[in-house]
């Protein structure tokens, strides 16, 4: 193709895919913060690319393969609350690239370790600014999108999330192929410092409460319908304090009064929990239980991964576009039949030994557990004050990251209790059996979420009547 053609065809898709996103500046924040999402989790995906690697250059077996992304995680969930703390007094575009600049030179001491010691330290550091990440782009999303669009803005920027892990096993994979492991985190570091720059130049620092839903401005239709309603707000989560003002601890008590806000807490927790215990040892399941090349594991990756794009763009839009249509409990619902249905399709495909079978079936199972997490992320903008979003958002990431720590360890660890004789193969497929248990009482949970959702926003409109601007 010529190049004038070419350069035609790409502003076209570039232009299409702007007005998909509400225009060109809304695609702007949407795609850089998707990246940060996907920088997140394209370390994950190397780590579970090059998990033979690893095994071979560092003598090391499953279970410290699984501590190597656990412990990020784990250190994550500890710096969380300082940072949410930070989210919700200074600016965040700063904190954010600033962060990221020192997650890249972790990445690269990563890279020069002689030793599994050395490689676990520098996973340690990278932990401590992982955390980062949760608090402020949800407290981002906030303030730059409308309440209506939340839950399908969460599921376009959580794509990233997606595009991390495919990207991170596919070029992690093939580049310690080639060169080495080493270089594959090298390359994933070099890629975080561009992003950096990019935050720093072309994210904008939104006003707090900018896109907020007290008198005055848009409400989204879930809280205009139980705004008009006659549900009562709860008077013990109804804030008699600035919330501005609030310590961490008291902050961290209001937000785990609101019943909804647990339910999500602990559905969230659990669904990360499978998916990092998926995503660690996945590629090395698939490869030993199925006989896959690599070769054959590069083309069913982009596959896999497309679905779950799907899965988690189509898991906003519908419940979107389900409260506009009157269904005011839609974000809790759709991720309550999502997790369901993901538990219920990976079983059969863990039965067979057939790839035939099983490829077709992970690939829809990954689709509806994607789905879960975007209405499940604009619940938490849904029933708490604007000025807590920050610290909401790292008491669930503290949450989260615990179980994300838990799961590599928890799954290489039972691989081997499970199967003594052949950990990585039917250890694992025990393992993942086991581990979907979880994911039906998901759904169950979340049906809960249905009777106390309604009052929890009523309580937090109520709220930011009280305090919108930050006084009283």
């Amino acid at each position: 193709m010529a190049p004038g053609r070419t350069a035609r065809s790409w502003r076209r898709v570039r232009t299409a895919l702007a007005d998909r996103l509400g225009g060109g500046r809304r695609a702007r924040v949407v795609v850089l913060l998707a990246c940060v999402l996907a920088l997140n989790t394209a370390d994950t995906g190397v780590v579970g690319a090059i998990v033979q690697q690893l095994r071979h250059a560092l003598d090391v077996g499953n279970t410290q393969v699984g501590i190597l992304t656990a412990a990020p995680a784990a250190v994550g969930a500890v710096a969380t609350l300082p940072v949410g703390l930070l989210t919700d007094r200074f600016p965040r575009v700063p904190l954010l690239a600033g962060s990221i600049v020192l997650w890249s030179l972790a990445m690269i001491a990563g890279g020069l370790a002689g030793s599994y010691e050395w490689l676990l330290a520098s996973r340690v550091l990278l932990g401590a600014v992982t955390a980062t990440a949760g608090p402020t782009v949800a407290s981002l999303i906030g303030d730059l999108f409308p309440p209506g669009e939340r839950a399908g803005t969460w599921g376009r920027i959580l794509a990233g999330e997606l595009v991390g892990v495919g990207f991170g096993l596919i070029a992690g994979g093939n580049i310690a192929a080639v060169l080495s492991w080493r270089v594959a985190f090298w390359f994933v570091a070099a890629l975080g410092l561009v992003l950096a720059v990019l935050l720093w130049r072309l994210l904008p620092e939104p006003e707090r409460g900018a896109q907020g839903s007290v008198t005055g401005r848009d409400e989204e239709p879930a809280q205009r319908q139980v705004d008009e309603s006659d549900v009562a707000p709860d008077p013990r989560i109804v804030l008699d304090t600035d919330p501005e003002r609030m310590t961490l601890a008291q902050a961290a008590r209001h937000v785990l009064r609101i019943r909804t806000n647990v339910i999500i807490i602990v559905a969230s927790a659990i669904g990360y929990f499978f998916f990092a215990g998926l995503r660690t040892f996945a590629i090395v399941f698939v490869q030993e239980r199925y006989s896959l090349g690599r070769a054959e594991l590069s083309a069913f990756i982009p596959v896999i991964g497309l679905a779950s794009l799907a899965g988690v763009l189509a898991g906003g839009r519908l419940a979107d576009r389900l409260v506009r249509g009157g269904t005011v409990t839609a974000r809790v619902t759709v991720p309550a039949a999502a997790f369901a249905a993901s538990a219920l399709l990976f079983v059969p495909g863990l039965l067979t030994r057939e790839a035939a079978i099983a490829l077709p079936l992970f690939t829809l199972a990954a689709a509806a557990l994607a789905a879960a997490n975007p209405p499940l992320d604009a619940v938490r903008l849904d029933v708490v004050h604007f000025r807590l979003w920050g610290r909401a958002e790292a008491i669930r990431t503290i949450v989260r990251m615990s179980a994300e720590a838990a799961a590599p360890v928890l799954f290489g660890w039972l691989s081997g209790v499970l199967a003594p004789g052949d950990a990585t193969a039917t250890g694992l497929d025990r393992t993942f059996l086991l581990a979907l248990l979880p994911l039906l009482v998901n759904g169950l949970l979340l049906t809960r979420a249905r009777h106390s959702y309604p009052r929890d926003v009523a309580s937090a409109l109520e709220s930011e009547r009280r305090y919108g601007d930050g006084r009283r």
